[in-house]
């Protein structure tokens, strides 16, 4: 695969290091050297002199043969939420939100492709899909994504349809981009998205956007439920009146204490 042309300013290095930041997960919490090495494309010694500098710095530690992350990482993602006004905003309403119809909802913004969970409020109920602050998803399956997506301008959404990979991650996934065109031309007009059981069976989600002040949709905030319990006409007549209540409480405190720093602009990091 040819190389992509990087602009002069571009510094390699720390793309790699960051690379190797981001090879660990949920399912490799531990690499040794040749993994991060195999993960990352890298040679065996420049994976050794990043995870090295990495350990140096407080960022990884070395256990035996495996490397695995320090919360030191955490740091990192704090310094974005930190500077970023609208999870904080938003939290008490998710709270109340979540208080008032026993389910987990959550904030999200587009980040790329993805959508990044910004905020999230969980119940006891367990789900098979873990979400944190920081997980992210594919925009176009998900009910939050989908309420971004819609009111992005239409060659915008042309060209993310054009590139997105749009394989079936359920029997329920929608695969056409025609499909979601017109889905996300619904979603426009009325002013939410219903997702069912496309992202993962028995995840049943509906979202809504949240504006900034100036009008601009600057993320979505969701209430996901499992679908054996509930059905679409319930959740649309029993959830989503709550839900609207709520955003529309998170945009009334944005209107008072300014715009969502970074909130509306879109990062073209992809996955």
């Amino acid at each position: 695969m040819p190389e992509t042309v990087r602009a002069p300013h571009f510094v390699r290095s720390f793309e790699h290091g960051l690379a190797v930041i981001r090879c660990f997960d949920a399912e490799h919490p531990a690499r040794t050297l040749s993994e991060v090495a195999r993960a990352c494309e890298l040679t065996r010694a420049a994976a050794r002199r990043l995870l090295l500098t990495l350990a140096d710095l407080g960022y990884v530690q070395l256990e035996g043969r495996h490397f695995r992350l320090t919360p030191r990482v955490l740091e990192l993602g704090y310094s974005y939420l930190s500077s970023f006004t609208l999870p904080q905003i938003a939290e008490p309403h998710l709270e109340q939100l979540v208080a008032k119809v026993g389910e987990s909802s959550s904030l999200c913004v587009l980040d790329g492709d993805d959508v990044v969970y910004v905020a999230r409020v969980p119940t006891r109920r367990i789900m098979s899909a873990t979400i944190t602050v920081g997980t992210r998803f594919p925009a176009h399956v998900t009910s939050v994504g989908r309420v971004i997506l819609a009111h992005l301008p239409d060659a915008e959404i042309d060209a993310r349809l054009a590139r997105a990979d749009l394989s079936p991650l359920t029997a329920r996934t929608l695969v056409s981009a025609d499909a979601l065109r017109v889905e996300l031309g619904l979603i426009r007009r009325q002013g939410y998205a219903l997702v069912d059981q496309e992202l993962e069976e028995g995840l049943l989600s509906v979202g809504a956007p949240v504006r900034d002040r100036d009008g601009a949709v600057a993320a979505g905030v969701n209430i996901a439920v499992h679908a054996g319990r509930t059905s679409v006409d319930s959740v649309r007549r029993d959830l989503l009146p709550h839900l609207l209540a709520a955003v529309a409480g998170i945009e009334a405190d944005l209107r008072i204490t300014g715009p969502a720093r970074a909130a509306s602009q879109d990062t073209g990091t992809h996955r």
